[in-house]
């Protein structure tokens, strides 16, 4: 019997942050970026296997040696012109 499918198995770099509700979530990130001279991820959440189709999310990201850790942009003015950036370097 011939196999007519290929399985495609992808390893993406997590991260974990805190809902609003106080859960924990794993993150992939999809995405990176610098914006004024600071470093940024953009994340997914992951489901199952997979990372969700739906919604993307932006953290302001500090890079120490091989590791990172991230950050919520707490300001919605400063994170809405983040975004903005970004969706701009996304177009060009």
């Amino acid at each position: 019997m011939e196999n007519n499918y290929t399985e495609e198995y992808t390893e993406y770099v997590t991260f974990h942050t805190t809902a609003r509700d106080g859960s924990a979530l794993e993150m992939a990130v999809v995405d990176e970026f610098d914006f004024e001279g600071k470093h940024y991820v953009v994340g997914a959440l992951i489901e199952g296997d997979a990372i969700a189709e739906e919604g993307r999310y932006i953290y302001r990201s500090v890079i120490k040696g091989d590791d990172f850790t991230v950050e919520k942009i707490r300001n919605q003015i400063d994170y809405n012109r983040i975004a903005q950036a970004y969706m701009e370097m996304e177009e060009s």
